[in-house]
């Protein structure tokens, strides 16, 4: 193999690709980059045999090859290079890298002994999303995914695909965060599965690093594959696959209430701001105090620790409904809060059901209906 690229180019494609490689002892070959040229690109490929990227960026090919090299070593040397063209160049299983000022060698591994990352067999089948709003929807749910392995079907991000829109859903048992997002692509049949939330992190670092993306998500048994492109030739192509996790996903539609005992409509940015400065007296269990006042409509929320010691705000809304005390984790309302951009939001609370229990709660945005964050009070 003998290519000429730039640093910025390589550089980048490194990076993306090097987050989901690393220690591993039991098969070192998980360690290393493949590096493979094809007609005028160059591809680098990372696999830890749960998630795969290929990453192809433009390069002028004057022999071609393929080899693999570790990860770490080969992004770290491409770091301290000069910002200007580079030449890869492959002897046996060596890498030469060189440029102005620098000539190195870094060993590496055959690349016939890399595990093979499974590719699209049918390209004609896809769904084709917006990255901004895809992005955002990621941005808004992944964080929420149960971190145990006693319901693994959990642990990953709902993607449930009607024929206009795309839910995304995820739920740690104690809150749950839905996102639709509005699509072109016009469905006949609903497709629906559970990606890892490891894998949804790696699709929210590429579209946050290459916005001018598209996305096309393929569809396959146990595999999902997405695309990222352009129309712009100088720009990368980026491949991800992804297994998905196994099991039925709640029926998250049950969890929301047809009806709310008392809504409320608030400023987010003070009803932020007081919940913070109850958090700092609120123990070890994080708890909060919510009480509404409908004759004077406000909102009174307290804190009290033996510790620490005690606080008590108010806050002028709009109330309609039934008088209500409950407590809540403020971390949680912080974040349902924070993944609201609007000025007011509507806080919808249950209270105390006919079976004894707090009923679940409800955080929207006023005008934009798109984001719902749903999480259960705490006990008295």
């Amino acid at each position: 193999m003998k290519i000429i690229t730039k640093k910025d180019i390589l550089k980048k494609g490194l990076d993306i690709v090097e987050r989901i490689t690393g220690k591993n002892f039991s098969l070192p070959i998980l360690n290393n980059i493949l590096l493979e040229t094809h007609k005028n690109h160059l591809t680098l490929s990372g696999t830890d045999l749960e998630i795969g990227i290929n990453y192809s960026l433009l390069g002028k090919i004057e022999k071609e090859g393929k080899i693999t090299i570790p990860s770490k070593i080969l992004s770290n040397l491409i770091n301290f290079l000069p910002d200007e063209e580079i030449k890869l160049e492959t002897k046996e299983n060596t890498l030469f890298v060189s440029c102005k000022d620098f000539t190195s060698q870094v060993k590496g591994l055959p690349a016939e002994d890399f595990p093979i990352i499974p590719q699209v067999k049918n390209k004609e089948n896809f769904i084709e999303v917006d990255n901004i709003p895809f992005l955002n929807g990621l941005l808004k749910v992944y964080n929420f995914c149960s971190l145990g392995r006693i319901h693994p079907e959990l642990s990953g991000v709902y993607f449930n695909f009607q024929k206009d829109k795309l839910e995304l859903v995820s739920t740690d048992s104690f809150r749950l965060a839905k996102v639709d997002i509005y699509h072109q692509t016009k469905l006949e049949k609903t497709y629906s599965f559970i990606l890892p939330q490891k894998s949804v992190k790696e699709i929210v670092n590429i579209l946050s690093e290459n916005e001018n993306l598209k996305s096309k998500i393929y569809l396959d048994v146990n595999q999902i594959f997405i695309e990222f492109s352009s129309k712009e030739v100088s720009s990368p192509v980026i491949y991800l696959t992804s297994r998905l996790i196994e099991g039925e996903y709640p029926n998250y539609q049950e969890i929301f209430p047809e009806e709310y005992k008392t809504s409320i409509t608030l400023n987010k940015n003070e009803f932020l701001n007081q919940i913070k400065a109850n958090a700092l007296f609120s123990g070890r269990v994080n708890k909060i105090k919510i009480k509404t006042d409908i004759k004077k409509s406000i909102l009174l929320i307290s804190s009290q620790d033996s510790e620490t010691g005690e606080i008590k705000s108010s806050l002028h809304c709009e109330i309609n409904g039934e008088e209500i005390e409950t407590f809540f984790n403020f971390k949680f309302l912080i974040d349902g809060l924070s993944n609201i951009k609007e000025e007011n939001v509507i806080f919808k609370l249950n209270g105390v059901e006919s079976d004894g229990r707090e009923g679940p709660s409800l955080l929207k945005a006023l005008q934009d209906q798109s984001y719902s964050y749903i999480l259960m009070p705490l006990k008295d």
